[in-house]
């Protein structure tokens, strides 16, 4: 080792945040190994490395006796007070033992580790990055097909793409730049595995608070959202301001602030209702558009009763019962629902 490499533990840590200490135990922990590695000692040994110049040198401690018995662990006392005559039996004495070569082991050895602990260093900063960011959305470009996955490059990192997490509708083609959700991100040793999402219900959501700026200020606030990715989904949104409309801030004028996150999602239709703590008024509001005569709640059941317009039946079911079925989903109850006609048919305390 040299001058040089200092100053490059130097500019590593100013650039990388990576302290010079650390590197220089690291470095020494593996001249340690080498050392025994190569010149087979099984003794106690210290690396020293001069911090002005880089000087490395390897010391051995070893126990003053009065016979050696272990050549590598003990020195004898005429031995010992040969370099200092206050040594007496059981005192440790530290003998230098750098071999003559141990220069162009140790210039090899260091840079290894340096570059090991640059890569560690830099997996931990993308890492904690990232980690910190689950839950969130990021812009990522397509990047490649591996398998049925889709990888997305996200600048300093790579994120996953499975299957499940797919709308299937989509088709993802390299270079195209896409919004997605991370779902989760966990540590390996290549790196961090960052997983991601564009079905989540939790894409919308961020969607809506980059678009919507009463939501990011917390004045119009997200209370439900149910999902069926690449078809359609509903949102309940309450107000925390009696001055500002929670719906029509979240379609914006002329429904501008709607279409952009609609576009984001490639077509998928967003119904955006206003909650409410009154279970009837918000399932007759999920259930929109279609219009609701009545809604019965039967809490010991857990089930809304609904009383729909016969014209309005099919609406509110809903192609293969989609409307229903992500108003369940958005109310949390489940719902019954039925026409005028239908109640009529039957007795009235059998609903």
């Amino acid at each position: 080792m040299n001058v040089e490499l200092i100053q490059a533990l130097n500019d590593i840590e100013k650039e990388k945040g990576i302290p010079k200490a650390m590197l220089l135990d690291a470095i020494k922990a593996a001249l340690k190994s080498a050392y025994k590695r190569d010149f087979g000692t099984a003794g106690s040994v210290e690396i020293d490395i001069e911090e002005d110049t880089g000087e490395v040198s390897v010391y051995s401690t070893k126990e003053v006796v009065e016979e050696v018995t272990n050549q590598d662990e003990e020195i004898s006392l005429i031995e010992a007070q040969q370099k200092n005559p206050n040594y007496e039996i059981g005192d440790q004495v530290e003998i230098e033992v750098t071999p003559g070569n141990f220069g162009r082991i140790a210039a090899q050895t260091a840079k290894q580790v340096v570059i090991q602990r640059i890569r560690e260093a830099e997996r931990d900063i993308i890492y904690e990055e990232f980690s910190n960011r689950e839950g969130d959305i990021v812009t990522g470009i397509v990047q490649r097909h591996h398998k049925n996955n889709v990888i997305i490059d996200l600048g300093r990192a790579e994120a996953i793409l499975i299957p499940p997490e797919q709308i299937p509708i989509e088709e993802y083609e390299q270079g195209d730049r896409i919004k997605v959700y991370i779902v989760e991100v966990s540590e390996t040793t290549k790196g961090p595995n960052i997983l991601v999402s564009r079905t989540h219900p939790g894409l919308l959501e961020r969607l809506f608070e980059l678009e919507v700026p009463e939501i990011h200020d917390g004045v119009v606030e997200i209370k439900a959202v149910a999902r069926e990715a690449g078809s359609r989904s509903k949102i309940a949104v309450h107000s925390n301001d009696e001055d500002v409309d929670a719906v029509g801030s979240c379609v914006g004028p002329n429904g501008s602030r709607v279409r952009i996150i609609v576009d984001q999602l490639n077509g998928e239709k967003v119904d955006i209702v206003q909650w409410n703590e009154d279970v009837a008024k918000f399932v007759s509001n999920a259930l929109s558009p279609a219009e609701v005569i009545d809604v019965d709640v039967d809490e010991l059941e857990s089930v809304a009763k609904v009383v729909v317009p016969d014209y309005q039946l099919s609406l509110a079911i809903g192609k293969e019962g989609q409307n229903a079925r992500l108003a369940a989903k958005l109310t949390g109850w489940k719902i019954d629902i039925k026409s005028e006609s239908q109640l009529e048919e039957k007795d009235s305390g059998l609903f």
